[in-house]
């Protein structure tokens, strides 16, 4: 997972990391390398003390099917499994006694 995290000098000798909602907590550090270490850990721990970062999903949703969509395109089987349906079809229109 990456978050935006912002690093920026400090007044002095140091840098600050300092991370957005959902993680807006900040470090700081004699050098930008310690500041991003002190921040990982201080979201780690929030992780780790059961915070939970999920993505959601809202609008539409894909059609429960639509990853099988086009899974026989490439079988060389498909044109003769089309055609005897369609003759399966025509067989069974014509069949006056096929209830």
């Amino acid at each position: 997972m990456q978050i935006p995290v912002l690093v920026e000098r400090v007044k002095g000798n140091g840098y600050r990391a300092r991370g957005k909602e959902p993680f807006a907590v900040s470090a700081k550090g004699a050098t930008r390398k310690e500041a991003l270490a002190k921040l990982r850990a201080k979201i780690e721990a929030r992780l780790k003390n059961g915070a939970e970062l999920v993505g959601l999903e809202v609008g539409s949703h894909p059609h429960p099917l639509a990853e099988f969509a086009g899974m026989f395109k490439d079988d060389p089987m498909f044109d003769d499994w089309q055609k005897a349906i369609a003759d399966y079809r025509r067989k069974v229109d014509n069949d006056p006694d096929y209830l």
